[in-house]
């Protein structure tokens, strides 16, 4: 099975460094680390800033104002959402490359009943998530007792998804009929904050406090690190890779919630051409702050060249439909390439703690 390009850690824990008798902790006398490393786990940051300030000066009248801002924010909701998705199976060292296809499945599930039904939204969008959630069952079937390999076997039910919900849509629009409160939801803001990105806010806090502050979490990036050696310390290293496919095809179905809010009716793009931005995110988000998929770096990394995207759109106006594509090709690269360097120093530099430790 493929893993994520993440240090082989148990994530949680330090690194432990036996060291002789009466001799100091190699911790004490650890090297810096490198310039570039540390400057490349806030690059996100960094470029967040470089383009408020960039599209600040060129379109100071349109860039710099609430109404972009909110647009900008408010449009990347439903991306980051689904970045979430496929946040948590990476985290257990598996790939979830259905989660576009979930969230088309969630959306078009949703407006077909609102359309063909008297069914309460509320009763809509659980009978989506429950099915979702059914299709993540599917996926760690295939990947923990087939042993298929996860980009294989998530790209194969994304594909059955996808037939499934052409199906149902009998490949047309479908425009479902929600009422008044529900599509508020999707263009409403509290206290100048629009409610779809309060609703993405609340997500982020909650996964990041599972697999940042619980055992489960701990779990995930153990299996994840090194799923053998989980195994071996007794962890349920099979019901975690299942219960990380469930938790990513659930996210992915508040995906489609979220986006019927917004929109309130099914496309048959809609969510598999997501798939590559939120994608993009997650492994440049990856190489952020903790040098591992985390929930905060794959949020300021998406919205970081979603400003990006959005300031070269205002400056160069009509004709930029080229700009997207082009910003999150080069984004994935350039994530790959800042993983593949910071975990090339971050193992010089365990080998030089060991070998002070040693000549100590």
């Amino acid at each position: 099975m493929l893993r994520n390009s993440q240090p082989q850690t148990v994530a949680g824990e330090a690194d432990v460094v036996s060291t002789p008798a009466g001799t100091r902790p190699a911790s004490a006398a650890s090297p810096r680390q490198p310039l570039s490393l540390i400057l490349g786990r806030y690059s996100a940051v960094f470029l967040w800033i470089g383009f408020l300030i960039l599209f600040g000066i060129l379109k100071p009248d349109i860039f710099l104002t609430v109404s972009t801002f909110r647009l900008t924010f408010g449009e990347g909701v439903v991306t980051a959402v689904l970045a979430l998705a496929f946040l948590v199976p990476l985290a257990a060292g598996t790939y979830d490359l259905s989660v576009g296809a979930l969230m088309g499945l969630s959306l078009c599930l949703i407006n077909w009943f609102s359309l063909n039904t008297d069914l309460p939204i509320a009763v809509v969008c659980l009978i989506a998530v429950a099915v979702c959630c059914a299709s993540g069952v599917l996926s760690g079937v295939l990947v923990v007792r087939f042993r298929v390999n996860s980009l294989i076997a998530t790209l194969g039910v994304s594909q059955v998804l996808s037939a499934v919900t052409l199906k149902i849509s009998d490949n047309r629009q479908v425009i479902g009929k929600f009422d008044g409160t529900f599509e508020k939801m999707g263009s409403s803001n509290v206290l100048g904050v629009p409610v779809v990105v309060a609703l993405l806010l609340v997500l982020a806090v909650v996964v990041w406090a599972v697999l940042e502050h619980t055992p489960v979490g701990r779990h995930l990036f153990a299996v994840g690190g090194n799923p053998e050696a989980a195994r071996l310390a007794g962890l349920p290293t099979s019901k975690l890779v299942y219960g990380s496919f469930v938790a990513s095809a659930g996210i992915a179905a508040l995906a489609g919630i979220v986006y019927s809010m917004r929109v309130g009716a099914y496309s048959a793009e809609a969510g598999p051409g997501l798939l590559f931005p939120a994608l993009a995110a997650v492994f440049f988000g990856a190489s952020q702050f903790s040098g591992r998929p985390n929930v905060w770096g794959t949020l300021v990394a998406y919205f970081a060249l979603a400003f990006g995207i959005k300031g070269l759109q205002l400056a160069f106006g009509p004709g930029t439909f080229w700009i997207q594509p082009l910003f999150q090709g080069a984004a994935l690269l350039i994530a790959v390439a800042l993983a593949s360097r910071q975990i090339t120093q971050t193992r010089k530099s365990r080998r030089a703690q060991a070998a002070q430790a040693t000549a100590a």
